[in-house]
């Protein structure tokens, strides 16, 4: 994730609508891949260095200040391209589901941002109801019981995806919620932009797979994702995964079934690509391990390349660094993981597939 500077020299950050120091309009230009400062016109803003091209603000910024992304110029649509996927937004009227949708949003950006980048089939469903994607954010719980008592009369909502239509609680983005859930699951890992990542993994599972007639290729790699799913969720549940699942698989749900492999690892790459970026925007340059003191290429030429092990190479280092870090601070290890031969086969895999996709296309 790229930063941005204000008119005033102040760092913009992806999720800013203003600027801390000095307090100027901020908001990101999809069609760009920019956070920038934004200057007034008669019709709407534009960027200090392009008074031409006027956005104008979404929608979801206008009635409930939640969006900082902007409608490009020539486009009439009242919401910016990442809102205009929503299907179902929360309740509004409890005041906690602003703040919660925030969060939510958030996130989803977040997530749409280097599926951008990547070159990805992104539509919505009502653009491309059979192939498009959609998001319902939704609530099953009174505000104090977090995940665990449904509404009367309502069934769970459970985070999952649907032919293209992605469906998170809105519960997580409770943060209190969300730790006790992730502790009661037994995850090292539990975020709201790691939920995104993984159901999109799904949404690109059909995209980038059963549509392209790939499923043999995938199932050289992760398994016939034709097992019983229910069957395979259900036995993970009641016995939990086997206990060697850490030498092949990126998390203990992934050894569920393929379709989850393959959901954990899209959203493992997804992970690497989007931090290699972040490093390699503030001017990070890593050594292979401690001690080697040349530097490796660049962080930007690697994520666009076809050399996968010189990604590994430069993830490994900067997931060390990362974990180091945190502990120098007494926090746990940002990157939890370890990343075996048969799990670097698999991620390479999902490298290989993005990396070709606008050749495939």
């Amino acid at each position: 994730m790229k930063v941005g500077h204000c008119v005033c020299g102040n760092t913009l950050f992806f999720q800013n609508s203003a600027c801390s120091a000095c307090g100027h309009t901020v908001g990101f230009l999809p069609d760009r891949l920019q956070i920038a400062a934004l200057q007034s016109a008669d019709s709407g803003l534009h960027p200090p260095d392009d008074a031409a091209a006027v956005y104008q603000p979404c929608g979801n910024q206008v009635e409930h200040g939640i969006c900082n992304w902007l409608i490009p110029p020539g486009d009439d649509a009242a919401l910016c391209p990442s809102c205009r996927l929503n299907q179902t937004i929360p309740d509004l009227s409890v005041p906690q589901n602003v703040a919660y949708w925030h969060t939510l949003e958030q996130a989803k950006r977040h997530a749409l941002y280097t599926l951008i980048q990547l070159g990805v089939p992104i539509a919505s469903k009502v653009d491309d109801p059979n192939r498009g994607l959609a998001f319902d954010f939704l609530a099953d719980k009174h505000p104090d019981t977090e995940f665990t008592k449904p509404l009367p009369g309502q069934a769970p909502v459970l985070t999952g995806h649907d032919n293209g239509l992605i469906t998170l609680n809105l519960a997580e983005a409770d943060p209190i919620a969300r730790t006790r859930h992730r502790e009661h699951m037994g995850e090292d890992y539990r975020t709201v932009l790691g939920h995104f990542r993984h159901e999109l993994g799904h949404y690109y599972w059909d995209r980038l797979i059963r549509d392209t007639n790939r499923e043999d290729m995938f199932r050289d790699c992760f398994g016939d994702e034709r097992a019983d799913y229910a069957n395979a969720l259900k036995r993970h549940y009641e016995q939990g995964p086997p206990a060697d699942w850490s030498d092949h698989f990126v998390s203990a749900y992934a050894s569920a079934h393929p379709w989850e492999d393959w959901a954990e690892t899209w959203a493992h790459y997804i992970h690497m690509l989007d931090t290699l970026e972040t490093a390699e925007d503030f001017g990070v340059r890593l050594r292979r391990i401690p001690g080697d003191h040349a530097p490796q290429p660049d962080m930007l030429t690697i994520r666009r390349s076809e050399d996968f092990s010189a990604l590994m190479d430069q993830w490994f280092s900067l997931s060390v660094l990362s974990n180091a870090l945190n502990r120098s601070m007494g926090l746990d290890d940002a990157y939890p993981f370890t990343l075996t031969a048969p799990i670097r086969t698999k991620l390479q895999f999902v490298h290989d597939i993005v990396s070709t996709w606008n050749v495939a296309a």
